[in-house]
């Protein structure tokens, strides 16, 4: 017999383990069935389990255990990234507390440090995705730097730099002065900071007398301006374009130049263009030929250079602001500083101001491999889900820059180029083929020296669809499981990781990485706050399934991912749907109390009881539609239907409308009823196990006997259309229409629980009569009434009706109610939601509300509306049956 009590803690692991060691997440490449694959977006190995995690994974593992039961061949391939910066950063902080850097220990033991540090510490996500349930090919993970992806990467850079698609460029980077590197634009967070716009008077050449005003937010980059921008059609400098200003405090004579970049409608209307220092600039520059200065080092210091006036020399970027200032102040060329609140770019790992910097860097031609991506999903060869997300992705493609994809990091795959005493570069796969090639180029064995820098994480990423199934070698996994069904993934990664593994594996395999894209939303907070440790509204998901259980998490996370909405998360939800993991085991007790236990041979078409026959039926439309769901990626309406047959349909309900047979006399009828009783509750733990997998294989082993296999390898139900009996289920939800009529209107009317109330149905058919007859014990019970007849008399005063149907309810409740009473409490009700919609609305009108309110707040006061105008128009309704009393 089954505990009173389901304990989650007791079950989890036991089930886990037994899954994973009898290889029931393995794909098998020699098998006949249809292969399905999905990649795991590799977390960082330095990563450990947050709440979005929790929903990609939940929904990747539902498909997946989904997909197992339908009998596809269905191949998970889990991995790691090494996540270059973040894993240095690691390594780095544990030096730093043994009071050593990486330059003390040098290049080759630091990376042997950090292999260390992956070896002993790096598993903890493996680990805590354990826990979370999902089950992909762990006999086949992957690690971005295993050594047959890191051949993968040296393949492709050679390919690409060979197709002239891979080149050396000085440009613009995001710098982190801290990290000393190159980031990404997704490593980089804009930050609201309040701080001045200053605007300084450069003299003109020849003019003494006359200047030009610019404004800034950096004067400490003025030191490297080239030029000044006006727009071509502004009339107030039409006529020094083409001459010259002097750039103060330096002497150098900088251009005029006419450019659409200036806005005349902004400040004086004249810009400071620093080509070396900002990105905006430095495509000005790039357009009119003009000298790139570069004033900045690594530390973000004013170099040390002939170029500088030696008082700003050394100086800390923002101690040389502050001279600049002042000396432009003293020279009375400051015209005016005004307070100015701006956004300002900053690392997110290191906290530090970004520049941008001039550097030599590696970059990829992104713009060419870009246009057959495009074209891929504009031909429907890749579909987006939802399908406004292709938006998003077209419009980073179609503006894409080049991909800077060079580091000055230690941790990562190091750039496969060699150096030779002179400056030619050698790109080879490996350094033998490197000395090769230099040793044909100069004629005889010559040093070189390796490119030090690493390439971006993202560039590994970019090859993982076809790299860890064993590419650049052609294997029978490559063979059978590339391109991939579906990718899960979040939004903020559509530019930086889907449209690069777009680019990749069209270029290298021909072929797109996925058919669909599933873009799920963000969790956020129950009021619909970002989550945020600064906010301190963080929900920890392991906490989560400590508290309630993993089943509870996962199918809630399911449960409320509607496509294109974000999922506002309180731990009430996820409470919620423990007690529906609760209702389950309870039901599954009372099965085995009344000895509703499986049967061998068991045909459910068979079944006689028109009880039964009408369950059955209700099984096979709920399989077809949660499968339905399933396959579009409506998680929440799958969960959501699953829900409502098991915790309505069947607990609610078949037991409450079985259990006269079950307590009856008819041994056929009863044995019968056990049968399809079981029958129904293995059938709803096949069904909820992608959603919950340890309750229902709990339940499974628990409740069967001589179960061939574990519920994880048993098959999705799947039945024809003659499981479906049209009589059986018209005269059992009519039972149920009844009964939940009248338990609504007991429910408005404030009628005590355990009032017995008369029933009327007036103007009823023969069938409905018929049906009043043959459910009657059922319906007194269940709708708690002291009688039940039909008539063709007018209602009594003091009755509420409602229709049904042909027929009217008609339930007498003068002298169980106080109809004026009710009438009255009803309308005050009314009134008063009537005054919260009045409120809402006055917000919603209200343009100045609408302007400066984040989105959730305006979505979640929609919401509170709609809510209130459901409830109130019930009300309304149920005011209405009573003033007709």
């Amino acid at each position: 017999m089954l505990d009173k009590t389901y304990r989650p803690a007791d079950v989890e692991a036991k089930h886990y383990d037994a899954w994973e060691k009898s290889g029931a997440f393995a794909a098998h490449a020699e098998s006949n069935a249809r292969p399905y694959t999905i990649m795991m977006p590799p977390p960082n190995v330095t990563g450990s389990l947050h709440m979005g995690h929790a929903l990609t994974f939940t929904l990747q593992d539902i498909l997946i255990r989904y997909h197992r039961m339908r009998g596809d061949d269905a191949l998970w391939q889990p991995g790691t990234d090494h996540a270059g910066i973040a894993t240095q950063m690691v390594v780095e902080r544990n030096l730093a507390a043994e009071g050593k850097t990486r330059h003390d220990l040098g290049r080759a033991a630091f990376i042997d440090k950090v292999w260390q540090w992956k070896a002993e510490s790096g598993g903890t996500i493996t680990r805590q995705l354990r826990r979370l349930g999902a089950s992909p090919d762990w006999e086949r993970e992957r690690f971005t730097m295993d050594e047959g992806l890191s051949e993968a990467v040296a393949k492709v850079f050679v390919t690409l730099h060979r197709q002239k698609l891979i080149y050396r460029d000085k440009r613009l980077v995001n710098w982190d002065p801290k990290l000393h590197t190159a980031i990404s634009d997704l490593e980089v967070e804009s930050r609201e900071v309040k701080g001045h716009l200053w605007h300084f008077k450069y003299p003109l050449e020849n003019q003494p007398d006359r200047f030009i005003t610019v404004a800034t937010t950096r004067p400490e980059t003025m030191l490297g301006d080239t030029a000044i921008a006006v727009h071509p059609e502004d009339e107030r400098y039409r006529d020094l374009i083409g001459g010259f200003a002097v750039l103060p405090l330096v002497g150098r004579r900088i251009r005029i130049v006419g450019d659409e970049y200036a806005d005349p409608e902004t400040g004086s209307g004249a810009v400071k263009i620093t080509p070396a220092h900002d990105f905006n600039d430095f495509e000005v520059g790039r357009r009119h030929g003009l000298e790139m200065i570069n004033v900045l080092d690594r530390d973000a210091r004013i170099i040390d250079d002939a170029i500088i006036p030696e008082a700003y020399r050394g100086l800390d970027r923002y101690e040389a602001r502050k001279r600049i200032v002042a000396d432009l102040e003293e020279l009375g060329l400051v015209e005016k500083i005004e307070p100015h609140t701006h956004m300002l770019p900053h690392g997110d790992r290191s906290g530090m101001v970004i520049e941008p910097w001039l550097t030599d860097q590696w970059y990829c031609d992104a713009v060419t491999l870009a246009q057959p991506a495009i074209k891929a999903v504009e031909e429907g060869r890749t579909v987006f889900v939802p399908k406004q997300w292709e938006n998003t992705y077209f419009e980073w493609m179609r503006n894409i820059q080049p991909w800077c994809i060079s580091r000055q990091i230690w941790w990562g795959h190091q750039i496969p180029a060699w150096y030779g005493p002179d400056g030619t570069v050698f790109v080879e796969e490996t350094e033998e083929a490197a000395k090769a090639a230099a040793a044909a180029h100069y004629g005889s064995e010559t040093e070189l020296t390796r490119d030090p820098d690493v390439l971006d994480t993202w560039f590994s990423s970019a090859l993982w669809p076809f790299s860890t199934l064993g590419w650049p070698q052609q294997t029978k996994e490559l063979e059978r499981y590339y391109p991939g069904d579906v990718l899960v993934t979040g939004f903020d990664i559509i530019f930086f990781w889907v449209a690069r593994m777009m680019m990749m594996g069209l270029h290298f395999m021909g072929d797109v990485p996925f058919r669909h894209v599933y873009i799920h939303a963000l969790v956020r907070d129950e009021r619909g706050q970002k989550m945020s440790k600064s906010k301190g509204n963080v929900i920890d998901p392991l906490n989560l399934i400590d508290e309630y259980g993993c089943d509870a998490l996962r199918f809630t996370l399911a449960a409320m991912a509607a496509q294109g909405r974000d999922i506002k998360l309180a731990v009430g939800r996820v409470e919620g749907y423990r007690n529906f993991a609760t209702k389950l085991w309870n039901a599954a007790r009372y099965c085995q109390m009344n000895e509703c236990l499986p049967q061998a041979g068991f045909d459910p078409g068979a079944v006689g009881q028109t009880v039964n026959r009408w369950i059955v039926g209700e099984v096979a439309k709920t399989s077809a539609r949660a499968a339905e769901a399933i396959e579009a990626y409506r998680f929440n309406d799958a969960a959501n239907t699953l829900y409502q047959f098991t915790w309505g349909t069947f607990c609610d309900w078949y037991l409450e409308f079985t259990k006269p047979i079950l307590n009856g006399d008819d041994a056929a009828a009863k044995a019968e009823t056990r049968a399809t009783t079981a029958w129904v509750l293995d059938e709803i733990l096949h069904l909820l196990h992608p959603f919950m997998p340890f309750i229902t294989e709990e339940l499974w082993e628990q409740i069967g006997t001589d179960r061939a296999t574990g519920l994880i390898r048993a098959a999705w139900p799947e039945f024809g259309p003659e499981m479906e009996n049209g009589a059986a289920q018209a005269e059992m939800d009519w039972v149920v229409r009844l009964v939940s009529a009248i338990r609504t209107v007991r429910n408005e009317m404030n009628v005590p629980a355990g009032a017995q109330i008369p029933m009327l149905l007036k103007d009823a058919s023969a069938e409905t009569v018929q049906r009043l007859d043959t459910h009657r014990d059922i319906i007194l019970r269940m709708a708690r009434l002291s009688s039940a007849a039909t008539t063709g008399d007018p209602a009594p005063k003091g009755a509420v009706q409602a229709v049904l149907d042909e027929a009217t309810v008609v339930l007498p409740l003068a002298g169980v109610i106080d109809i004026d009473q009710e009438k009255a409490r009803l309308t005050k009700e009314i009134d008063k939601l009537s005054g919260e919609v009045a409120k809402i609305d006055q917000k919603l009108n209200n343009a100045n509300f609408v302007s400066r309110a984040p989105e959730e707040v305006i979505e979640e006061q929609r919401d509170r509306r709609a809510a209130a105008e459901s409830a109130k128009q019930k009300l309304a309704e149920a005011l209405a049956r009573l003033t007709s009393a």
